[in-house]
């Protein structure tokens, strides 16, 4: 047996398939050696020696000579073969070949085309065979779909399918066909299809087979009752795909379905900063920041009501002056489950530019305090200001309890916002920050306020007067707004 070192990844079995006996050079490019193993031409089989293959792919052998058995260890997997059977078990799954193993020579001789098609849906994914060429290409690739639980909840059932990656959803899709089953293929998924086949069935599923589709990786699953709906999404932190399979209610469901809706995001206020008497800063060209904030949130309801079809109820949808407290109360009183205000920032070092999320907490640096000072000031256009006290201390503490409660979900919103703004905009990402604003206070619900650049800044002051940058924003911030609405009705979902 000949080896030579490759550097290479991967394991590439050349055949050069001859009359009568031959041999195969095996590249194993994963421990860089080389070797040649024996083959033997019978009737229409290439037949390959087990133990030698399995030698040349560096795996780990068992050997009972007097009773003709090996096993073979492939990826934590069990694979036996016996002398005189055409069976192959895995595990503890048995699979069949068309033609039997032979013994020479104190050797076990399998037909290579129909064990490496059982060897690639089970142990060794990425592995083919080309019978006309006389090549077997092995790609030695983890498996990086592994398992799955399957969950069953009052109103469907949860499959939870384990990956050892984040797959982007776009390569991800699903369909129920007419018969009762529900197919899940994942491009770019190698499957265990032992481990997801035998797994345990309950809720509504009632038969799971897996199979390995080339590049994609299949799961289908026979539904034993009709479901309503369907979604999947990838979670991160675990990584796993999550399948919702949703059944029509019980009474008793039906009730908890009713409190639950309740909380659903099906309205969302907008809030466009400053307005009317009130034109919050100017730029160097006389930009509005009122003017930037109102075609803003304008564009960004239209993508939510289109999009979403979500109720958007607007704090001002012309050039008016809105005080500050009265935003927060049309919020509550319309039901708002959500609540965005879009604002542009300024800044006396006219170099200083980007986009930032607020949340409603004192503020932790000069530069947060001084923006919620400037935001604040509105307070002084307004006929009535007895109502405001001053924003620190016991009365900052006893304005924001009413709201903790949406505090965690007001930071995933910020942060999502911001990811998602990351995106598109080239200016600089000056993170989550926290500060007293009052057009916050009262907003019964999560809520940040979106300073979208520096009208302060020549450059973005330029940006901020064009349609198109406009509309970049409005989409960035209406992607973050459904990321962050998705994902808290999942979580409803699986209560």
């Amino acid at each position: 047996m000949l080896f030579r070192n490759k550097s290479t990844l991967g394991i590439f079995l050349l055949f050069s398939l001859l009359l009568g006996d031959s041999s195969i050079r095996v590249f194993n490019r994963s421990t860089g050696t080389e070797a040649e193993i024996r083959t033997v031409s019978k009737s229409k089989d290439v037949m390959v020696s087990a133990k030698e293959l399995a030698h040349a792919l560096t795996l780990k052998v068992y050997e009972n000579t007097d009773r003709g058995k090996i096993v073979i260890y492939i990826a934590g997997r069990r694979v036996k073969l016996s002398r005189g059977s055409s069976f192959v078990l895995v595990d503890e799954q048995i699979f069949q070949m068309p033609s039997y193993a032979q013994y020479w020579e104190k050797d076990l001789y399998i037909p290579i085309e129909p064990f490496i098609n059982i060897m690639r849906s089970t142990a060794l994914p990425g592995i083919s065979y080309d019978a006309r060429r006389g090549i077997l290409d092995v790609d030695v690739v983890g498996y990086n779909i592994t398992g799955m639980t399957i969950e069953e909840k009052s109103n469907g059932t949860i499959l939870r399918i384990k990956t050892r990656k984040a797959f982007d959803e776009r390569s991800i899709s699903s369909f129920e066909n007419k018969n009762g089953w529900y197919y899940l293929t994942v491009s770019g998924g190698f499957i265990d299809t032992l481990n997801i086949s035998t797994t345990p069935t309950r809720g509504v599923v009632r038969q799971i087979e897996a199979d390995q589709l080339g590049q994609s990786a299949q799961v289908a699953f026979k539904l034993g009752s009709k479901i309503i709906s369907h979604e999947f999404y990838q979670s991160r932190d675990p990584d796993e795909i999550v399948v919702t399979l949703r059944t029509p209610l019980g009474k008793s469901s039906a009730r908890i379905e009713s409190v639950k809706k309740r909380w659903r995001l099906d309205t969302i206020v907008l809030d466009a900063g400053h307005g009317g008497k009130d034109g919050g800063t100017t730029g160097r060209k006389g930009t509005k920041e009122k003017d930037i904030t109102l075609d803003i949130v304008k564009r960004l309801g239209r993508q939510i009501e289109k999009n979403l079809r979500t109720r958007v109820v607007y704090t001002r949808e012309e050039d008016v002056f809105i005080p500050l407290r009265k935003r927060t109360q049309i919020a509550n009183e319309a039901n708002g489950k959500l609540f965005v205000s879009i604002h542009a920032n300024a800044n006396p070092n006219r170099k200083v530019q980007g986009f930032e999320t607020y949340l409603l907490r004192p503020g932790k640096n000069k530069d947060a305090i001084e923006v919620a000072s400037r935001e604040n000031a509105a307070i002084k256009l307004e006929e009535i200001n007895g109502k405001y006290e001053e924003l620190t201390g016991e009365a900052l503490i006893m304005a924001t309890m009413a709201q903790s409660m949406f505090s965690k979900e007001s930071e995933d919103l910020a942060a999502i916002i911001q990811m998602e703004l990351d995106k598109k905009l080239s200016t600089p990402n000056r993170g989550v920050k926290q500060a007293g604003f009052y057009v916050l206070i009262g907003a019964s619900m999560p809520n940040v306020l979106v300073e979208v650049g520096f009208i302060s800044n020549t450059q973005e002051e330029a940006n901020l007067k064009k349609p198109s940058y406009r509309q970049q924003i409005a989409e960035s911030i209406y992607k973050g707004i459904k990321h962050f609405k998705e994902s808290r009705e999942r979580l409803l979902a699986e209560e």
